[in-house]
């Protein structure tokens, strides 16, 4: 017993103790956490106060730059209005008393100018005048050691044919102290030519304090230096701060070239470091409460995301199941989704739809045109019929198919219409049974219709063929009676010859009043005339011509003219020569090369009228023509150039026409196609 107990004792023990040592692993995998978020504030701190840092030397740096520019832009401006001063006095050609009065005035307005001298085309000084600022500058011998780079100058403003300036060189003076001076040189050209030369004299100093001391000078210092460095020139004094910023910009002149650095010191705010702990502490307490923000709303994201993950995948498994082909849109036409139905419909892949625009791959060539224009209408707002149209598609085989198009706007969560959303549906096997249930009316009719000439040729046959074969007996024994001389001597030949004739006369007369009663028989469906309108007609046969041209993807367009009399026929034969002539029209529009397929019904005024008027009516295919061999045998009965026609159909119609008393043609259309005409008479006036 006491044994038990002990090792229920250790058992317990040993659970405590690895509790306690998952809980001292979490708590410290905690503090870890802890750690390394302090850790990222304190980093992100101090890297928000070095950037800070850098972000304020590079604005400061950037306006440096940016002053150094405009220092540079004022120099050559001042450079600018130096040249026209001295192009304003040569132009005035002052005498040299009078030259020597005008120059001193110059000098003293500008304090840049140390001496201004007029030379010769030899270099030779003709007149000169010195700055009242700094009368001592040269002496005799200091000009000679400068006139090699004079004249250099000189020479090179006469081929500029303007202004030059020389290098800078350094003129000592008597104090021990000296200063940077430059050289311009300025032709004096009189007509285009040459006299002389103006030869103007800065000091470098001069021109920093003159050109931009009173807007740059008092808070940098501004110097020309040379390319290492070396200062020729300074103005401007530098307060006293902790960083130095320098920015340089060159000075292109013609013959020569300055650099012009500007100096300037940045100086540290002063409440800068008691803002930082404030920032710090401010900081530090909005990225915790942050993070405990963002905890939370993960939470609710991963259960947002996978709700929505759960939805998609229920949406997707509806979609691949439909049967139904869908299409998303958006604002400017571009395909944004397609479902496996409508890709399996139409033959291709999702890669190859996303993303384009009209004109769309399974859209007919010939009926591109006519698509465009009714998507354009879409895009522009107009809402699509509820109800659904019919449209033609290519496969990517090139077989073509009809479909049922339902489109409906698509709306976001915001309410706001972010494209159309298009549901097809593949009527082929509806047009498939309808076309069979039309082609099993059309036979029948066909069938009443061929019973009814047949019935005809039987009678006409029946009838016929025993007076014929009498006439054709009396006729051969007449001939034997007359081919043989033998019977010429006796009495009887002339007889029997005579009984032949009056038997072959019987016969013949026979025949024809079969021929008469047959005329009759036919000739009493003039009793079924009726007055109809052309509008009438069409309208009848419409409906029968338009499932014809669903199968053959042709389209139907109808012409009247304006205020037609109605005609006086018989309206079913008439019916039967319109619908008979448009399929004829159709089916020769059935093959790979006619791009356009189009068929036009017009009914007009016929160009010659008689006293009753006639009527013309045309059916205009775009068909591949019909050629010259065929045309000479197109109304013979019984020639046919389809597979399962019987001849009889153009016979017949031009049969119906003309006994109406019209007259059916045909002739060739322009570029393609064929049109077949007939005339009808219009009823009398009461």
């Amino acid at each position: 017993m006491k044994s038990t107990d002990s090792s229920s004792l250790q058992n317990t023990h040993l659970l405590w103790l690895f509790f306690k040592s998952v809980t001292r692993s979490f708590t410290d995998r905690r503090f870890s956490l802890w750690i390394a978020l302090v850790g990222l504030v304190v980093a992100l701190l101090v890297t928000l106060v070095w950037l800070a840092g850098r972000y304020e030397a590079s604005q400061y740096q950037a306006e440096l730059d940016r002053d150094t520019a405009d220092a540079v832009t004022d120099i050559r401006n001042g450079f600018s209005r130096h040249i026209v001063s001295l192009q304003t006095l040569q132009a005035k050609s002052l005498p040299s008393k009078l030259w020597q009065a005008e120059v001193p005035l110059l000098l003293s307005q500008h304090k840049a100018w140390l001496r201004v001298e007029r030379r010769d085309l030899q270099g030779l000084i003709l007149d000169a005048a010195v700055s009242p600022f700094k009368p001592t500058l040269f002496n005799d011998q200091t000009r000679m050691n400068e006139q090699a780079e004079i004249v250099q100058t000189c020479l090179r403003s006469k081929r500029l044919n303007g202004p030059a300036y020389s290098r800078s060189y350094f003129v000592p003076q008597s104090n021990g102290i000296g200063l940077e001076v430059m050289e311009m040189c300025m032709p004096i050209l009189v007509q285009g030519r040459a006299l002389g030369f103006t030869l103007l004299t800065y000091g470098l100093q001069e021109i920093l304090a003159t050109e931009l001391g009173e807007t740059y000078g008092r808070r940098n210092e501004i110097s020309f230096i040379e390319p290492d460095g070396t200062r020729l020139a300074v103005h401007g004094t530098l307060p006293r701060a902790k960083r130095l910023f320098t920015a340089t910009q060159l000075l292109d002149l013609p013959g020569t070239t300055l650099m012009l650095r500007m100096d300037g010191r940045r100086a540290a705010p002063d409440r800068f470091p008691n803002i930082l702990p404030a920032l710090v502490l401010a900081m530090s307490i909005a990225l915790v409460s942050v993070l405990v923000l963002l905890v939370k709303d993960s939470r609710r994201r991963l259960k947002a995301e996978r709700d929505l993950a759960d939805a998609l995948a229920f949406r997707k498994a509806m979609e691949d199941s439909l049967v139904t082909g869908l299409r998303a849109r958006d604002l400017k036409g571009r395909i944004t989704y397609v479902n496996p139905a409508f890709c399996q419909m139409v033959g291709f892949e999702a890669d190859q739809l996303l993303g384009r625009s009209a004109p769309m791959p399974y859209w007919p060539p010939e009926m591109v045109g006519e698509y465009q224009q009714r998507q354009a209408v879409r895009l522009a707002g107009n809402a699509p019929p509820r109800e659904g149209f019919e449209s033609v598609f290519v496969r990517k085989d090139g077989s073509r198919f009809p479909v049922l198009i339902f489109e409906a706007p698509l709306i976001n969560v915001l309410g706001q219409q972010t494209g159309w959303m298009s549901a097809f549906l593949d009527i082929s096997e509806q047009r498939r049974i309808e076309e069979l249930s039309r082609s099993s009316q059309e036979r029948l009719q066909a069938t009443a219709r061929l019973a009814t000439v047949g019935e005809m040729a039987s009678l006409l046959s029946h009838e016929l063929n025993q007076p014929l074969a009498a006439i054709s007996s009396y006729a051969t024994g007449s001939l034997n009676l007359l081919r043989h001389p033998e019977y010429s001597d006796t009495q009887h030949p002339l007889s029997e010859l005579q009984m032949a004739l009056e038997r072959i006369s019987e016969q013949a007369s026979r025949a024809g009043k079969v021929i008469n009663s047959v005329h009759d028989f036919v000739r009493r469906r003039d009793q079924d005339k009726e007055i109809v309108t052309p509008q009438a007609i069409i309208d009848a046969v419409m409906p029968l011509v338009q499932l014809q041209a669903h199968k053959l993807h042709v389209r139907i367009e109808t012409k009247l003219g304006e205020r037609l009399s109605p005609i006086l026929c018989d309206r079913t034969m008439v019916e039967q020569v319109l619908l008979n002539l448009a399929r004829n029209g159709m089916q020769a529009m059935d093959h790979p090369d006619c791009r356009k397929r189009l068929l036009t019904l017009q009914v007009k005024r016929a160009a010659s009228s008689e006293s009753h008027g006639w009527l013309e009516f045309s059916i205009i295919d775009m068909g591949l023509g019909i050629s010259p061999d065929i045309a000479e045998k197109l109304f013979t009965p019984f020639f046919t150039t389809k597979e399962e026609g019987m001849g009889l159909g153009l016979s017949l119609c031009r049969t119906v026409v003309e006994q109406h008393g019209g007259h059916l043609e045909f002739e060739a259309q322009e570029p393609c196609g064929t049109l077949f005409r007939f005339t009808l008479p219009t009823a009398p006036e009461l």
